[in-house]
């Protein structure tokens, strides 16, 4: 019962290996999470990527980061990043300098700007894509674009208070 251990048990102990520490370059991007419960009002912008489940109304500059809205984000804003991934509601211009992303959860109301654009089946998108390499600020805030932009969210009805998500991407 109190046995001395044997020389081949220590050695065993003294040259077991320590638990494998976690790699330091794990988080190799910082990301910021604004939560399903936030809501914020303003402009919002920041030197990291940033995921938005909450709600958000002003505007969003990333320009050098990526920008994902969650399925739970409802987002009232101009946004422009590097990579825009849409899951959720999104009311305005997006801008995305490399790629934009509308995933089968998402909504949109607004023109996206991107030489890049994805959407998957059952996005829903109402307004005008451009994908130039320069944006024409011009036709931007041109009238008959601000009327389509209009007709666009009389046609639409999103609500961004809520979970649900109904667009109507068809004519009349």
């Amino acid at each position: 019962m109190f046995r001395k251990k044997s020389e081949e048990q220590e050695a065993e102990v003294v040259t077991a290996k320590p638990p494998k520490m976690p790699d330091p370059d794990v988080r190799k991007r910082n990301v910021s999470v604004i939560g399903p419960t936030l809501r914020f009002k303003g402009e919002l912008s920041a030197n990291e990527d940033l995921v938005i489940e909450g709600q958000i109304e002003g505007t969003i500059a990333h320009q050098d980061k990526n920008l994902t809205i969650g399925k739970e984000g409802r987002v009232r804003a101009d946004i422009h990043a590097k990579i825009v991934e849409i899951l959720g509601q999104v009311e305005g211009d997006v801008r995305g300098d490399e790629i934009v992303r509308l995933h089968k959860t998402a909504a949109v109301i607004g023109n996206i700007y991107s030489p890049r654009i994805v959407m998957e089946d059952g996005a829903n998108f109402s307004g005008m894509v451009d994908m130039g390499t320069k944006k024409n600020s011009a036709m931007e805030t041109s009238p008959s674009n601000m009327t389509v932009k209009k007709e666009a969210l009389k046609r639409a009805n999103l609500n961004f208070a809520g979970s649900t998500t109904q667009a109507n991407t068809g004519g009349s």
